[in-house]
């Protein structure tokens, strides 16, 4: 990309899309196009296609979608199966039919089987059956990864997907309905905090075990493959997507004992009590890097400093 080209980011105002946005700033890009979801309907094709005929972007970062924990995927698996295979489809076909150079396609790695060998390769998708609690959006994730593989064999498109972990960062949501692990953490603590409550419940029995990336991390490791002309090279049978993570797990009662460290300081009086009638979710879920350290890339934030951020960020927004 050059420092003047048309870069378009869907979904700049969300965790990752934002993260974009500064990481493309910081390195000297100047043409950044974006639209708020009252200036562009991304489920509303004819839009999209007179947005990207209009506008004429040459690289797409497609960030955009609904998103949310193992309540709201449970509770609206309709409006999340529906709403984000219409967006991906919508930004992916227009991309290709108007001659975007290169589309980065943000997916997830809840794309994988639940019961999945760990750490997870690529390879693995489509190996096992997906985790109940957020199929639809897993699907609909696939379903763009797919269309990208299918663009990119017909067409000759360069369509690269990523798969993050669990990501967390500056400009989460931290709904406690809609919210994912961390975010919700960090507001159930803080509103026990001010409260004077001396205990939080938590879902589950805190076994599972999780990676976490810094959002910032992952938007730095996006720019530079969008940057690389063929960072994963389809044409030689490198696969299409690729893992994006940390490298390192936690289980959910080390990541609960830490943001309550966090929040409360190292003299903590407030209790935590597992609800293990509640899902846990996917017991492990940790992802293989090889194929991205062979590029050179790597996240540097750390899970402590990164929840030290975060927590400020939920402060002061």
């Amino acid at each position: 990309m050059l420092k003047n080209s048309k870069i378009y980011v869907a979904g700049h105002r969300g965790l990752v899309g934002s993260a974009l946005v500064r990481a493309l700033q910081s390195r000297g890009y100047t043409n950044i196009i974006a639209r708020t979801h009252r200036e562009l309907d991304l489920l509303d094709q004819k839009a999209v296609m007179s947005f990207f005929e209009q506008e004429k972007p040459e690289y797409v970062f497609l960030a955009a979608a609904k998103v949310g924990g193992i309540l709201a995927n449970s509770d609206y698996p309709a409006e999340f199966i529906y709403q984000n295979t219409m967006i991906g489809f919508n930004i992916i076909h227009a991309a290709y039919t108007f001659r975007v150079q290169k589309l980065l396609n943000l997916g997830s790695t809840c794309i994988y089987p639940k019961m999945a060998e760990q750490p997870i390769k690529e390879e693995y998708l489509l190996t096992g059956l997906l985790e109940p609690s957020n199929d639809a959006y897993s699907l609909a994730k696939i379903s763009a990864i797919k269309l990208c593989t299918a663009y990119n064999k017909q067409y000759g498109t360069n369509f690269l997907s990523v798969m993050p972990t669990n990501l967390y960062g500056i400009g989460d949501n931290y709904d406690l309905e809609n919210s994912h692990v961390l975010p919700a953490l960090i507001r159930k603590f803080h509103e026990a905090k001010v409260s004077g409550s001396n205990e939080v419940v938590l879902w589950g029995d805190g076994s599972p075990l999780r990676e976490f990336l810094y959002s910032d991390d992952l938007a730095s490791i996006a720019v530079s493959l969008m940057e690389e002309r063929n960072a994963v090279d389809i044409r030689n049978n490198a696969g299409d997507f690729i893992n994006i993570g940390s490298g390192k797990e936690v289980s959910i009662k080390q990541l609960a004992d830490m943001i309550r460290s966090v929040v409360y300081g190292k003299e903590s009086i407030c209790r935590i009590t597992w609800d293990a009638s509640k899902p846990n979710g996917t017991p492990r879920k940790l992802c293989d890097l090889t194929r991205l350290s062979k590029l050179g890339y790597t996240a540097h934030t750390d899970l402590c400093e990164g929840i030290q951020r975060a927590y400020q960020d939920f402060l002061y927004r």
